[in-house]
């Protein structure tokens, strides 16, 4: 579960939730026409960008910025090193059946065991790798898509509430339902873009360098132990992958107590 994520989307809702409580009556922020306008039409018009496939996988995209997390990169090396270990002791079979944390380094290992060279596993992975990040950028256009909508579609139900105001002055009755329209749809539209669609979108996008970035190590790694690399080697060169100031630490000799 990423918190990051569930703590600033509910914290924003949250806050904005306390200063519509802490102000005049709920009631009056809540309009069926508004919602309808900048939540319906929001969605109809993303989807005529997309097709259905793609509108409605990006909100199972979406669950990625919630609870997909990715390894750390040093406990991924440390993982990757054991691999190379086995592989280097008792040959590529030995890794038949082990249990690794990511599902596309298990498809590798399987590559590794079933004898493939080092230039087939990489352009097979290379291409599940283009395939994981075409679907992670389509699930990101769609809520930046919407994020670009639903300012739109509130400023549209802006003008249509003032139109239902200015056609119906003589009858006061109708003045503050139309106002009501045409102020909440800004709202719903202002909100919808800020505190959903924005977020997800980035961290979608975040999500998707992530993984590509993770990938590309264990091409790497898998591609090095079927060329018989050294583990120790394959530590080295894995190290580029962790952030500076970590790499002078990677592959230090432990200090022994005693």
């Amino acid at each position: 579960m990423d918190f990051a994520t569930l703590i600033g989307l509910v914290g924003a809702i949250l806050l904005i939730a306390s200063a519509v409580i802490l102000g005049v009556s709920p009631d009056v922020f809540v309009n069926g026409p508004s919602l309808l306008i900048v939540l319906g039409g929001s969605c109809l018009v993303v989807l005529a960008k997309f097709s259905f496939g793609q509108f409605f996988d990006a909100f199972k995209v979406a669950a990625r910025a919630f609870k997909f997390k990715l390894p750390e990169t040093r406990d991924a090396i440390e993982e990757l090193v054991e691999v190379a270990q086995v592989a280097r002791k008792e040959g590529v079979l030995g890794l038949e059946g082990r249990e690794v944390g990511s599902p596309f380094l298990e498809q590798g290992i399987q590559m590794l065991v079933d004898g493939h060279d080092a230039d087939t596993i990489k352009q097979l992975l290379s291409k599940e790798r283009v395939m994981t990040l075409d679907h992670n950028r389509s699930g990101a256009k769609v809520f930046t898509a919407l994020a670009d909508v639903g300012p739109a579609m509130g400023m549209i139900g802006t003008l249509i509430g003032l139109v239902q105001m200015l056609s119906n002055m003589e009858d006061p009755k109708s003045i503050g339902p139309a106002m009501a329209v045409a102020l909440l749809t800004t709202l719903y539209g202002a909100m919808l873009a800020t505190m959903v669609a924005s977020p997800i979108a980035d961290k979608l996008s975040l999500r998707m360098t992530e993984e590509a970035r993770m990938q590309s190590l264990y091409i790497d790694a898998l591609v090095a132990i079927q060329e018989g690399t050294n583990p120790r080697v394959i530590e080295q060169l894995l190290s580029s992958y962790l952030p500076p100031k970590e790499r002078d630490k990677a592959g230090e000799p432990e200090a022994v107590s005693g």
